[in-house]
């Protein structure tokens, strides 16, 4: 039976992301963070990295791009995506007994292989 190229593309994608998201992982292990769970799923939403250091909880999305020629990585992270990380991280934070923690959402980038850090980088969705 032929493999498809795009499901080889896909199968591809995937790993390079889960790269990224190790790099990542590092990156805060490096920097004295715990990490308390990795590509966290509640139901189809998922949250690439949720790590801890002190008192403050982050939610992590990883992108990575070849180029900023469709806009920086840290663009494309839409509404949607924000209210499917706030929901799946409501229902960590419930599952794991989470309450008094600082929390906030991270977005950590990949552009050509040069990693940038964006502590806070958008709000929580607001309930719908």
């Amino acid at each position: 039976m032929p493999s498809s190229k795009k499901g080889n593309q896909n199968k591809e994608n995937f790993r390079i992301g889960r790269d990224f998201e190790e790099l990542a992982a590092q990156f805060f292990l490096d920097r004295n963070y715990l990490i308390l769970n990795r590509n966290y799923r509640a139901g189809h939403k998922e949250i690439d990295l949720i790590v801890q250091k002190g008192d403050v909880v982050a939610f992590v999305e990883v992108k990575s791009v070849k180029s900023k020629s469709l806009g920086h990585p840290v663009e494309r992270v839409t509404r949607r995506k924000i209210s499917n990380l706030t929901k799946a991280a409501q229902q960590f934070l419930i599952e794991n007994d989470i309450t008094g923690a600082d929390l906030r959402f991270d977005v950590v980038t990949f552009v050509n292989g040069k990693i940038e850090h964006f502590p806070a980088a958008f709000p929580a969705a607001e309930e719908d």
